[in-house]
């Protein structure tokens, strides 16, 4: 097992737009020529894109160029995890969300969850417009979604 890191900071309406962050569902039978041109538009505009998806695992579909990290002992990860809300702490919207106590604990249930095979997303709100999305991911395989490919070996 190693875990992929990701991170995302753009407009909340942005990441507000579920439609965007969603996995198109597959076209169901019988299946025309079109419609599986659509669903393959649909599936690569999703892979393309950089917002987070709405189930953790499925960033394991975007573009390898996404990862911006990748560890291989939760430890590690659960560091980067910690570094990423240090460096953001100042902006959060909330002072509660940037307490220094609440973002150790995050980085310890982070490092627990991650030594267990599971995935950890977070987000937060800096300013009144922006939106910060940090996820570690496990992979090989991952335990929520087995069927899917790393996007980088390791």
């Amino acid at each position: 097992m190693h875990i992929h890191a990701y991170t995302w900071l753009g407009e909340k309406e942005l990441f507000d737009r579920e439609a965007l962050r969603r996995l198109p569902d597959r076209p169901r039978p019988p299946v025309t020529a079109e419609d599986e041109e659509y669903y393959r538009s649909l599936l690569d505009a999703f892979r393309r894109s950089e917002l987070p998806p709405m189930e953790t695992a499925h960033w394991l579909l975007k573009s390898p160029r996404a990862i911006r990290a990748t560890f291989d002992e939760p430890k590690d990860a659960a560091v980067w995890l910690g570094r990423e809300l240090t460096e953001h702490a100042p902006g959060f919207l909330s002072q509660q969300e940037a307490d220094t106590a609440r973002l150790a604990r995050l980085v310890t249930t982070a490092a627990e969850r991650l030594s267990h095979g599971g995935d950890v997303s977070f987000g937060f709100y800096l300013g009144r417009t922006s939106f910060l999305s940090l996820a570690l991911v496990t992979c090989s395989p991952n335990h929520t979604a087995p069927d899917l490919r790393c996007p980088r070996g390791g």
